[in-house]
């Protein structure tokens, strides 16, 4: 019987050894929450999951030879979180590392692959070919990954997979998604990573309470990755999560939600399961959120459940370039949205992207000179706007933009895989004249790239030291060299 073939016999009994792979090697580390999730879903079906997670390795070559050394499961799922690091300044192409480790682990293992992952739903048919694997899911994998395995092998039956991606006669097929209704599944078991220690080393644990987001931002990915209509999950089960997490000792967490308070009602729910069960004085947490809907109850209620700090997402105080971006707020809404959180004590970040389509030096100062009035604790600023393709942005800049302005990273990719970035023109020096000096801004400068939190010195150093939180608000919180603050969140 050839290997092929065992695999295939394999796959036909109930139960299967799978084996969970997280490529991502970003330091601080970043808690693999879906990853965590998958396993659940898979244990819960009856199938074997064990995790190899290079992100925890010295050497993550001698961790793949230990773990198959050992393990010979019959699949593995290979998880590609992010493609690129989203900073202009770097424009750090992930894609090819994580090729290096999948032809990697194919000389330890004949098992099939399967790709997913946030990065991998933006662009699965390119992310398949780069990586030579033969099948993924693009979105939720909790449903179709354990579908996949019930039939791995029966090609006729792939059809019925939602999100399946293969190569079928050399052409890419994929299967429309079916998302999944989340009040139906128990995902507060935690119980395959090692999240106690992401904790320490990364400073903070991880947990989502929806998925999917139904705004109209030209730019964001989101939509793409996780669906644009929003999916929650019971108020009862992510309390449960908390209390799993903090009974291993995490006390600090990140809700990896694209706007915790959309929609609102959901926001307000969790707050108060989480207020009731008397977390509030036990545990804190960031989220991101959106200006609007935003008021003094739900912040209150925020705080009364452990709220510590917003990271919103404001992109612009300029009325045109907010329309242009497809925001729904005004500059209005970002004043009332800070001085609500300062009267309730929870720390305020604004993340600002200069750079769009018609942005001048007018839209610039006046964004900066508001953004700056507004009072937050800290106010990120990010230039040039990464081009995902399938997003109303790069439709724009494939039929009308100039692309002159895109400027790409050592991978020069027509159709938007390896990084690329829209920017109407270099406000450097303009943003620094007018920041001058402002210690609340983050700001890349043009010959440091240490704004980017991807092995960031002062920020793991400040982790190590015991500091724990949003990588915004430790760096908040702790003295370092001026040129250190310039770090990404």
């Amino acid at each position: 019987m050839t290997v092929s073939a065992m695999h295939d016999a394999r796959c036909t009994t109930d139960e299967m050894k799978v084996t969970l792979v997280n490529t991502n090697l970003m330091k601080p580390p970043v808690v693999p929450v879906g990853l965590d999730y998958l396993a659940t879903a898979l244990k819960q079906k009856g199938h074997d999951v064990g995790l190899l997670d290079l992100c925890m390795a010295d050497d993550w070559k001698k961790a793949c030879d230990g773990y198959f050394e050992k393990n010979q499961p019959d699949a593995i799922g290979v998880t590609v979180r992010n493609t690129d690091d989203c900073y202009f300044a770097s424009r750090d192409f992930i894609m090819p590392g994580i090729k290096r480790i999948v032809n990697y682990i194919k000389t330890k293992s004949p098992a099939p692959m399967i790709a997913g992952g946030v990065g991998f739903s933006l662009m699965p048919e390119k992310a398949l070919d780069h990586l030579d694997i033969k099948l993924g899911i693009a979105g939720e994998g909790e449903e179709s990954l354990p579908a996949l395995l019930d039939v791995l092998g029966k090609t006729d039956e792939y059809r019925k997979i939602p999100g399946l991606v293969r190569k079928v006669s050399g052409n890419f097929v994929r299967n429309p998604p079916r998302y999944i209704d989340l009040s139906t599944i128990k995902l507060s078991a935690r119980d395959t990573v090692d999240n106690l220690w992401y904790f320490n080393e990364g400073g903070m644990g991880a947990v989502e309470t929806k998925r999917g987001c139904d705004q109209n931002c030209i730019y964001c990915a989101d939509p793409l990755a996780k669906g644009r209509i929003c999916r929650a999950r019971p108020p009862e089960d992510i309390a449960d999560e908390f209390e799993n997490l903090l009974k291993l000792g995490i006390t600090h967490f990140h809700l990896c939600d694209s706007e915790f308070n959309l929609p609102y009602e959901h926001a307000v729910a969790v707050s108060r399961e989480l207020a009731d069960r008397g977390l509030g004085d036990r545990i804190r947490w960031y989220i991101y959120a959106s200006p609007v809907p935003f008021d003094v109850n739900l912040a209150r209620l925020m705080k009364s459940a452990g709220c510590a700090g917003i990271n919103f997402g404001v992109d612009s105080a300029n009325y045109s370039m907010l329309k242009t971006l497809g925001r729904n707020f005004m500059p209005s809404d970002l004043l009332y949205a800070a001085k609500t959180c300062r009267k309730q004590g929870i720390a305020v970040m604004f993340d600002l992207l200069i750079g769009g389509p018609g942005e001048t030096r007018k839209t610039v100062s006046d964004t900066i000179k508001f953004a700056s009035d507004c009072d937050p604790d800290r106010i990120g600023v990010a230039m040039g706007i990464r081009v995902y393709p399938g997003t109303p942005f790069a439709d724009w800049v494939k039929s009308e933009g100039d692309r002159k302005k895109l400027h790409w990273g050592k991978t020069k990719d027509s159709g938007f895989f390896a990084p690329v970035f829209y920017l109407e023109s270099d406000f450097t020096s303009c943003i620094q004249n007018l920041i001058a000096g402002d210690e609340r801004f983050f700001f890349p400068h043009a010959r440091n790239k240490s704004y980017n939190y991807n092995n960031n010195k002062a920020l793991v150093d400040a982790i190590k030291g015991g500091e724990r939180g949003a990588f915004w608000d430790i760096m908040r919180r702790t003295p370092v060299p001026k040129r250190g603050s310039e770090i990404e969140l």
